[in-house]
């Protein structure tokens, strides 16, 4: 073997390690190829990427777990579809019954393009549904629509059975009712909601009003219940009143009739009811629009009081000072004035006293009392009391009154009988409690209002020799006047009534009658007003006839005897007050 095939052999057999300049290595290091060094980086990368990815899902798995055991975040517009629908507050009495609820329903919807029958669909929701209309159901489910509504407010056993007809194309969505429990008894008071649920009428309408209506509108609703609106009206009185003017309708044949209850102190409405009425549960199916059964005529209509005027002309002369309680009248005969003729009712043909003008009710002396104080000076007295301004509370339907453009003498002696000016009998209910409570006007209210509440807002407008002079005179009237069919034991009411002549084809019409009996209790110390209205009555009470006391007078005493004592008025009997009555 040559030299040079030794050297060959043995290079073959020989292991070399480059060091960093090429040379041998001295430690016996082997060399690293080119392949080894990739794969050891790749698997570096790999590494890396693995560890990324497991950050990177770790932290999204934290925050789910996160998210998960956090509660819930109220979000006004990002609602389960359950509580889509806008909630209403209830509505409560003073004591905390519901007068108003939301109760949960559904309604019934179709998606035409997902119909497959629309024949077969519409005969078989008649199955369930008798009501339907057959021709508009159709017409719907045959549109170019997407989505139209069926049915609104269905009730569980009809969606039940809806549900098992298995029809394509239909469904449910989640809605709420409005639940009136009281019924007709605070219709006009409480209102009621239209098929949306928006408010219509009534206090219902004003709390849409204050804003409750625009936040559901644009989805700003609470997923949580909202707080109940409690009211200043006390059902057990409200149920009293609504029974009272109920039976005065039947007994009296009249075409309308209605009561206030009113606490003087505070200008809270304790019950208020007109009839006829409506239920607010199936407000269209009971409102008839030609007997105007829908109409508030307490506060929503506006009449000539009549003689109930007579207490304010007589409560401005004596408090002008220009009249005193000692002052007398000349009603011996008629008064002429402006080609116009002023006479008595229940003539007395002679000199009457301020007394004997409030409960004989002189049309002549009221006249001499507005004549005795000036056109100007009566005007601004009615204005004082409010009565010739539209009233401000929180129910809408309130009726703006009506006067004469031009005052004028003739004008001034006949409003002070309550002829030319017209009013809401609520607006002449809260200047009576005026003349009752120490001379403080208060705006009426129907929410809960304290006495230091009040006390801020009352405006004097009498003062108080006043106030004790028509105390007195408003309890004559029911000893020895008019009133006496409001006389009610032990409740010490006093009153005055007021039988207005109803203007017919422009013309006062001497059998159409307005009546109206204003009243107080206990009249020492007034802690309530009671106005009753009596429209167009044709049927005397007890051979009594149809003036206001014969009816009017009586429905408030009605009223007072069955609610006195609900409101807290302990009845007095005896010389004293302290005599009880004891039956065996």
């Amino acid at each position: 073997m040559s030299f040079l095939s030794r050297i060959m052999v043995l290079k073959s057999k020989a292991h070399f390690s480059a060091g960093p300049r090429g040379h041998e290595s001295e430690k016996g290091l082997t060399f690293q190829g080119v392949r080894k060094t990739s794969g050891q980086q790749a698997r570096s990368r790999i590494a890396i990427m693995i560890g990324a990815f497991t950050l990177v899902y770790a932290v999204i798995g934290g925050r789910l777990v996160y998210y998960g055991m956090t509660p819930p975040e109220t979000v006004s517009s990002i609602r389960p579809a359950e509580n889509q629908v806008a909630s209403r507050p209830d509505i409560l009495d003073r004591n905390g019954e519901i007068l108003a609820t939301d109760v949960r329903t559904v309604s019934l919807f179709a998606e035409p393009h997902k119909i497959v029958d629309p024949d077969e669909a519409v005969e078989l929701l008649s199955t369930v549904l008798p009501n339907l209309d057959r021709k508009a159901i159709y017409k719907k489910l045959t549109s170019n629509s997407r989505f139209q509504w069926l049915q609104r407010q269905l009730t569980p056993k009809q969606q039940s059975e809806i549900l098992s007809l298995g029809i394509p194309g239909v469904g449910f969505r989640p809605a709420k009712r409005r639940f009136y429990p009281a019924g007709d008894a605070a219709a006009h008071v409480v209102g009621y909601v239209n098929i949306d649920n928006r408010g219509v009428a009534g206090m219902e309408k004003y709390l849409d009003n204050q804003g409750l209506a625009d936040l559901a509108a644009i989805g700003m609703t609470s997923t949580s219940e909202l707080e109940p609106v409690r009211l200043s009206i006390d059902l057990r009185v409200q149920n009293i009143i609504h029974d009272e003017i109920k039976r005065g309708l039947t007994d009296f044949d009249a075409i309308a009739a209605g009561a206030v209850v009113l606490d003087v102190n505070t200008g809270e409405v304790l019950g208020m009811a007109s009839a006829p009425d409506f239920d607010p549960n199936n407000p269209g199916e009971t409102i008839d629009l030609k007997t105007k059964s829908g109409m508030n005529r307490m506060s929503g209509g506006v009449f000539e009081m009549g003689s109930t005027f007579k207490a304010f002309t007589t409560a401005m002369a004596l408090d002008s000072g220009k009249v005193s309680m000692n002052d007398t009248f000349d009603a011996r005969k008629p008064l002429y004035i402006g080609g116009f003729t002023i006479h008595d009712f229940h003539a007395t043909r002679r000199i009457l006293s301020v007394r004997d003008v409030f409960i004989h009710s002189s049309n002549i002396g009221s006249a001499r009392m507005a004549d005795a104080v000036g056109v100007e000076g009566h005007r601004e007295f009615l204005t004082r009391l409010g009565l010739l301004t539209r009233m401000e509370t929180e129910l809408p339907e309130v009726a703006a009154p009506s006067q004469p453009k031009t005052w004028k003498k003739i004008t001034s002696m006949t409003v002070a009988f309550g002829h030319g000016v017209s009013t809401t009998p609520l607006q002449t209910a809260v200047a009576g409690a005026a003349l009752m409570n120490g001379g403080k006007l208060l705006p009426p209210t129907f929410l809960i209002r304290n006495q230091e509440q009040a006390n801020e807002i009352a405006k004097a407008v009498v003062n108080e020799r006043t106030v004790e002079n028509m105390r007195y005179l408003f309890r004559a009237n029911v000893l020895d006047g008019s009133g006496s069919r409001a006389n009610i034991a032990g409740f010490n009411v006093g009153g005055k009534t007021g039988t207005a002549e109803k203007v017919v084809n422009g013309r006062y019409a001497g059998n159409v009658r307005f009546n109206a009996f204003l009243s107080a209790f206990p009249v020492e110390n007034p802690k309530y007003v009671v106005l009753s209205i009596v429209d167009e009555p044709k049927k005397a009470y007890k051979g009594c006839g149809v003036t206001a006391g014969c009816n009017a007078g009586v429905i408030a005493g009605n009223i007072i005897r069955r609610a006195g004592a609900l409101l807290g008025v302990k009845a007095k009997f005896g010389p004293d007050g302290n005599a009880l009555l004891v039956s065996y």
